[in-house]
This record gives structure tokens, C-alpha cells and sequence, in this order.
């Protein structure tokens, strides 16, 4: 039921992002850097329930209803809820912690170059003002988080991966995707609008979490 309703606020909310006029909602929910001037506290959290495309929001409910129903039915539906949102959490401040790093990897870019060259600034104010544009939304980072709950408790569950012809575990398949956000964030290609570095605090805080709840109890699927 979790889930359930998980996606239906998520479909709900996106629905109100494109509607709603008069109101950002996108602006107001989304995650801004904590030293700009948009950011408000509760978008540690708000951000989770956003997305920014059609083709983002379904792709995210996809694979949380993939991953979370089993995690869902495995923990119990509250402590799921309390473990979805706190690896949101984590992605948020995960992310916060990375972005003075986004800022100036920017900076330095080819495109943070050309944006000071055609705005007539110095790059140390490119860098600020991608600070304070900064705007993520998404609830992969809380999905990370259920993908790698689901890889430690699940680890030999098959899957099947687009243009592989064959099955492969989910030990594999899931550590191999992280590994891929840790070197997407460390060297964020131009152009690239994933939030990898929230994909790593979700991820992190899942991993982490779960092997905390689950130190003690050996009713583990292998």
C-alpha cells in the first residue's frame, strides 16, 4: 500500500507542477542549495515527490514499484515508509555537500567558460550563480536507496538488463549502477542533468540502514 500511494502522490503532484499557475510549484518544492535565496528546509524532503519530465516520473515509479513492493512486503509497510524517506533525506544532503563541488567543476568547463565569455563576467560569478540556480527534483535518490536494500537482501534475484541476453543477479547489477553515478558525479560530463550524487546518498543511507535493521536477523534471502 505503500507504494501504491507513493506513486499515486507522485502522478498527483506532477499533475499540479504542470497545471497550477500562479503557484511554482516545482520552484517552491524543489531542492535549491541551502545558501541560496529560494531554499527552504521542508525542500529536503518536497523534492522527492517531483520530477521534471513525463518520461522521469515514470521511470522512477517503475522502478519503485519493482524494487519497493518486494522491500515493501519484506520490512513492513511503515518501516518502509520511514526507510523510502530517509533515503530521500540522505540524497538531499548528500547533494547539498556535492554542489559547491558541481559549482566549480562548472566553472571550469567548457560551457561555465563560454557562459562567463558571453555574459562578460569572471568565472567566480558563473560559479555563484549556479549556486544559486541550482534546482533538483526527482525521488530516484530514495530509490537508490530501495535498489540497494533490495541488492543486499535479494542478491541473487535474476533480472533481465536491456541488450543483455541474459539474466544477471542483482548483486551485480545494482553496485555496477552506483559505481556508474560515482563516476558521473566525479566527472559530470557538459550537458548532464542527472543528480548522481543523489543516487550515491540514496544508495549509501539504503545500504547502510538496512544492514543496521537486518544486523540482527538472519531471515535473509539467498
Amino acid at each position: 500500500p505503500i507504494v501504491l500511494n507513493l506513486i499515486i502522490i507522485n502522478a498527483l503532484i506532477f499533475v499540479a507542477q504542470q497545471l497550477l499557475s500562479g503557484f511554482n510549484v516545482t520552484e517552491w518544492g524543489g531542492l535549491h542549495y541551502f545558501k541560496a535565496d529560494a531554499f527552504k528546509p521542508h525542500q529536503l524532503i518536497t523534492h522527492m515527490f517531483m520530477h521534471g519530465s513525463i518520461s522521469h516520473l515514470l521511470f522512477n515509479m517503475f522502478a519503485l514499484w519493482m524494487f519497493g513492493s518486494m522491500l515493501e512486503n519484506y520490512i513492513g509497510s511503515k518501516k518502509f515508509l520511514v526507510f523510502y524517506l530517509i533515503c530521500g533525506l540522505g540524497a538531499g544532503i548528500l547533494t547539498q555537500l556535492s554542489i559547491p563541488f558541481s559549482a566549480e567543476s562548472f566553472g571550469k568547463s567548457v560551457s561555465g567558460v563560454q557562459a562567463a565569455f558571453e555574459n562578460g563576467v569572471d568565472a567566480s560569478r558563473i560559479v555563484e550563480a549556479y549556486k544559486q540556480q541550482y534546482l533538483m527534483v526527482g525521488a530516484s535518490g530514495a530509490i537508490m536507496g530501495v535498489m540497494a536494500a533490495f541488492a543486499y537482501l535479494f542478491p541473487n534475484t535474476e533480472m533481465f538488463i536491456m541488450l543483455i541476453p541474459i539474466p544477471v543477479k542483482a548483486k551485480f547489477v545494482i553496485p555496477v549502477l552506483v559505481l556508474i553515478d560515482l563516476f558521473g558525479g566525479i566527472r559530470q560530463a557538459a550537458g548532464d542533468n542527472i543528480g548522481h550524487f543523489a543516487h550515491l546518498g540514496g544508495a549509501i543511507v539504503g545500504f547502510l540502514l538496512i544492514l543496521y535493521w537486518n544486523k540482527s536477523n538472519r531471515k535473509t534471502f539467498y
